[in-house]
């Protein structure tokens, strides 16, 4: 069985991102491709993911999508907010119920003990679908009938059992706003898909990050229990070991360019999927790095990308100022990219470019 490197590994993975070569697909074609743009922090990642791995684009754009309800923020991969398109919320969520579920019980199922769950979603959805509230709205009046309850595990219980969205203008650039939410129901229009299939989710992953292992597959979706999936898919997927013995799957089509192939500087997103969505992440992501991008509090910082691996962070201030905190000195031609990509997000961020590129000194 052909063994895979790490290189090789990750050179697949950069252009299964559209991160060796920028694409042409719409804003919502790339939403879709990538199973979602991690979205937790409002407004700023899934903006700047899409600007990494496209041409093209702006801002306006994606608003665009997420005022129109083609795309929409709701809590799915690993129980945190994504920003996914409407058909990918309706088929995501019912396949990721047991990832919310569980965090559930794991955060707040003492304080929700005896409590009538059913009847508890019920309400919360009446009061949602009535009008889009926030958590802190939800809480108290959900604890008006449960006075002996707390509100904020009440409101979690309900983004748990339902499945919520937030609507804008939370998540538009420049304007954002507090995270109220609706059912996806109520605001789509239409009724959760009946009938998900893990299958087409799991050579959905594949497509956009494989090869990859069932540990990286449950790593990216939160769900455990997968083996039997890609054993059955294995008749249609080619399969390779990594350098650790491990075994790997992937489609046959999908593209695993030369090791060598040359990758150019990028500026990934805070909280980008490329680094969340394999349970090895050393193809793109150096071990003695990953303290300094993944802090302790569960920030990931935005991340620079030098030859096909993170070699520093950086961040936006305001749209007049990019600052890279390289981990190691760059070469002068690493420099100039940097700059370059740099200046890039400065006009994407409505700086007009021009605006300052602060690049700090090696610790």
């Amino acid at each position: 069985m052909t063994v895979l490197t790490v290189r090789a590994l990750g050179r697949a993975l950069l252009a299964r991102q559209h991160l060796l070569a920028r694409s042409d697909l719409t804003p919502a074609e790339m939403v879709r491709h990538l199973g979602g743009l991690q979205a937790q922090a409002a407004p700023q990642p899934p903006y700047l993911g899409l600007l990494a791995r496209l041409d093209g684009f702006a801002h306006p754009q994606l608003s665009a999508l997420i005022e129109d309800r083609a795309v929409v923020r709701t809590a799915l991969q690993r129980s945190t907010i994504h920003l996914v398109t409407a058909e990918d919320c309706l088929t995501l969520r019912p396949l990721l119920q047991p990832v919310l579920e569980q965090g559930l019980r794991a955060g707040y199922g003492k304080r929700l003990a005896g409590l009538d769950l059913t009847a508890l979603a019920a309400e919360a959805r009446a009061l949602v679908e009535e009008q889009p509230r926030t958590f802190q709205q939800l809480g108290p009046l959900l604890a008006a009938t449960r006075p002996e309850r707390d509100p904020a595990a009440l409101a979690q219980a309900a983004r748990c059992l339902l499945p919520l969205v937030q609507v804008p203008p939370r998540g538009l650039w420049g304007r954002g706003g507090p995270a109220a939410h609706t059912t996806a129901e109520a605001w789509l229009g239409r009724p959760l898909d009946p009938a998900p299939s893990l299958d087409d989710i799991a050579l959905r992953y594949l497509a956009a990050f494989g090869p990859a292992t069932v540990a990286d597959l449950q790593k990216w979706c939160g769900l455990s229990r997968l083996g039997p999936v890609l054993k059955r898919l294995a008749p249609r997927l080619l399969t390779f070991r990594d350098e650790q013995g491990r075994l790997l799957y992937d489609l046959p089509g999908a593209p695993r360019p030369d090791p060598d192939t040359p990758a150019p500087v990028r500026l990934l997103a805070p909280f980008d999927n490329l680094l969340l969505s394999h349970a090895d992440r050393t193809r793109v992501l150096p071990e003695e790095y990953r303290g300094r991008v993944m802090t302790q509090n569960g920030i990931v910082l935005g991340t620079l990308l030098v030859d096909g691996l993170v070699a520093g962070s950086w961040r936006l201030t305001g749209e007049q100022e990019v600052s890279v905190r390289p981990f190691s000195p760059l070469r002068r031609a690493d420099r100039a990219a940097v700059e370059a990509e740099a200046q890039r997000v400065l006009a994407f961020a409505g700086g007009g470019g021009g605006g300052a590129v602060r690049i700090e000194a090696v610790e």
